[in-house]
Parts: C-alpha cells; structure tokens; sequence
C-alpha cells in the first residue's frame, strides 16, 4: 500500500514516517514537504512544494492512506489567520484533493475538545476542519484527538514543556486522568492501526481511545 503524509517534519508527523518505513503492509511512504526530511530511503518519496499552489500539487496527492498531521502554533504563524491557513486550509485543501483523486482511507490528527462552535479560536478552529473534511468522500476517516503531546521536537516549547510536568504531577495524584500527556510515537502508531483497520465510515478517537488503539 502507499501512504501519503502532510506534516511529516513535524512531532506526530516524523514519527509516523519512521514507524510507515518499517511496516511490511506499506510499501511506498510519500511526504509533501516544505523542506527536505534530510534522509533517504528505499520506500520513501519526498514533493517539496509550495503549500499556497495547489495547482502544482493537487494531481499528486494519490494512495491508499491519508495522514494529515500538519500543525503550527500562534507564535510560529504570527496571527490567527496565518495559523488558520496552516490549521485549516491547507489541511481541508489536501484532504479534498485526496477525495477528488480517489484516495478513500483518511486519518486526520485534530485536538481535544475541536468544536466548531467553541468560543476559543484554536478548538474551533480544529472543530470546523473535522466538520468540513466529514463532508469529503472518503470510504474511512479517522479523526485522532490526542491531549497534549511529547515528544522530540525541532524547537523549544517552554510552556508545553512546563504543562507537562505539572499534568504529570497531577496525574500521579489520579488527577485529570483525561488529560495526561501523549507522546508522538503512540499518537503515530495509533493512526496508523486506525488506518489498517479499514473501518468503514467516520470514527473519532479522544485520549484514551488512542492509547488503546496504539496497542491494537
């Protein structure tokens, strides 16, 4: 099977590469990419594109597997709009491509608590791309809904870093059970045991949901 990746430089994202190269079930992994994952392998394809063209890319986005996991934050994007093009457009503009080619397997990384009627703007943000990818023509879509994440990343995260060990103090006290921190790998496996399920229909997964289904 060949899968296809957007947001494989990021946390979720290189980790669902390593674990797809691995896998006997796939035999082609292909990743659309801003910049170059710095590694060569047999199995792997890298497009290096420009995400604002679809036109150049639109036809390119093929499989059997969809895997969105593309992400920035507010202070990387620099503006609500600017990391709502990141969030949501780019993200429901590879998603339709993928439909119009055909692809019919499609597994999306959204957020806990993603409402599109939220009065905060990062959940109703993620709330409005569950809604609006639903209405895409997928045979399967599996939506991941992970807490906070951990994990190796590129840059430095203080504040996630401090909610981190402050969730898992908490935990220890059997505390917010629900929220307790994921790692990247676990997020990883857990889409990729979704996606070779080949459910049928539409399936949401919140926290303790994916950490079953990265045991599966």
């Amino acid at each position: 099977m060949k899968a296809t990746i957007i947001g494989a430089t990021g946390l979720i994202g290189n980790e669902l590469v390593n674990l797809l190269l691995i896998d006997d079930r796939i035999q082609e992994v292909v990743v659309f990419v801003r910049r170059t994952l710095g590694f060569s392998h047999e199995k792997l394809q890298e497009h290096i594109i420009n995400f604002d063209k679809p036109e150049e890319w639109r036809e390119l986005v093929t499989g059997d597997i969809f895997f969105s996991t593309l992400g920035t934050t507010m202070k990387q994007a620099g503006s609500k709009e600017a990391q709502y093009k990141v969030d949501h457009t780019y993200q429901y503009e590879f998603a339709k491509a993928a439909s119009e080619n055909g692809l019919q397997n499609y597994v999306l990384v959204s957020a806990v608590g993603a409402d599109p009627k939220s009065t905060f703007f990062y959940s109703r943000m993620k709330g409005e791309l569950e809604q609006d990818v639903a209405k895409l023509d997928f045979s399967s879509i599996h939506i991941i809904q992970p807490g906070l994440l951990h994990g190796d990343r590129n840059e430095n995260r203080f504040g996630e870093a401090f909610t981190f060990y402050a969730l898992n103090a908490v935990n220890a006290l059997g505390l917010f059970k629900k929220y307790r921190p994921i790692h990247g790998k676990t997020v990883a496996q857990a889409m990729i045991n979704a996606a070779l399920s080949f459910k049928k229909g539409a399936h949401s997964y919140t926290l303790e949901a994916v950490f079953e289904l990265s045991k599966q």
